[in-house]
């Protein structure tokens, strides 16, 4: 039976919408359960993700809830991410931000910035949904990728290194995006959306114990192919993304030689209703729709299923009785 490592990439609601849909549609095409992944990595949105999956609560209706009604529907997500708060914390944003940003400009300026929003209502919508699991950690590796302002570097919590936290602080954490959600406070030490690192964090499938036979990547912010009219900071992201994939997937090549690698992107006609916004909760479901559509083409390729077939569909197949 193959060993499975899953990578659940950032991309805002609509990256979440996406992964939920490849999830949906490898589980169907397959019958192989997404949980029963040995490895899971999951960064902002795809911490959400993840934690679903280890739930056992893949649905479309954890991310959208029971209506029917699309106005309905944006209200329920935008009620439980966008959760107000005081913007506060200038003097962090000097110190882990601005002071940083100046010395080494780009990205780490927004370190740390007061921000409109915080992420404690993403923990407790995943409360929500898993119920008593988003207070523990899950029995099968699982790892959720935040960023700490304090040490200035990526934390894989789920690793022998990273502080113990519950599964829901972890999540909220790993998806406090800078300006959008206030810096998330554990134990004095403020972290953010792990996406500032990498969007994916697919190296940290080598933590496993054993090689891995195949590692699926879902990348919602590594497109290699525009949408048209794509706005200026779409480019940027997926030129930034696919960098920092490329350089993870060549540390797994090097470490694991066999493993097979298999990256799931969003096209052009998904992006359409994914962009320009990623976090714009009415965009949830279209996302969704589009993506199962475009998946049912995408997964039937020869050169995607002949992978899916190898290592899922036989990971599937009820084992012989002796």
């Amino acid at each position: 039976m193959s060993r499975i490592g899953l990578v659940l990439g950032g991309g805002g609601i609509t990256g979440a919408a996406y992964e939920i849909a490849v999830l949906m549609a490898i589980e169907m095409a397959t019958g192989w359960d997404p949980n029963d992944a040995d490895v899971i990595v999951g960064t902002s949105a795809g911490s959400f993700v993840a934690a679903l999956v280890r739930g056992g609560q893949l649905s479309i209706d954890s991310l959208v809830g029971r209506s029917d009604n699309r106005s309905e529907v944006s209200e329920h997500i935008r009620s439980r991410v966008f959760q107000r708060t005081r913007p506060m914390g200038i003097a962090r944003w000097v110190r882990h931000g601005i002071l940083p940003g100046v010395r080494n400009p780009g990205l780490t300026l927004l370190l740390g910035s007061p921000a409109p929003f915080h992420a404690g209502g993403i923990a407790e919508w995943l409360e929500e949904q898993i119920g008593s699991d988003a207070d523990g950690w899950p029995d099968r590796a699982t790892v959720a990728v935040a960023y700490s302002l304090e040490q200035r570097s990526r934390v894989a919590f789920g690793t022998d290194d990273a502080p113990d936290v519950t599964l829901k602080e972890a999540v909220a954490a790993s998806s406090a995006l800078p300006l959008l959600f206030a810096p998330y406070e554990i134990d004095g030490v403020h972290y953010v959306d792990g996406g500032v690192a990498s969007g994916t964090h697919a190296d940290l499938v080598l933590g496993s114990e054993e090689p891995l036979d195949l590692v699926v990547v879902i990348a919602p912010l590594a497109a290699t192919e525009e949408r048209a009219g794509a706005w200026f900071h779409e480019r940027i992201f997926d030129r930034v993304g696919r960098s920092a994939l490329d350089e993870e997937l060549d540390v797994i090549e090097e470490a694991w030689p066999e493993t097979e690698v298999l990256v799931i992107r969003p096209l052009p006609a998904v992006l359409s209703a994914m962009r320009p916004n990623p976090m714009d909760p009415a965009a949830a479901v279209s996302s969704f729709i589009r993506a199962l559509s475009s998946l049912k083409r995408d997964l039937a390729k020869s050169d995607v299923w002949a992978i899916l077939d190898d290592h899922l569909t036989s990971a599937a197949r009820p084992r012989p009785s002796r």
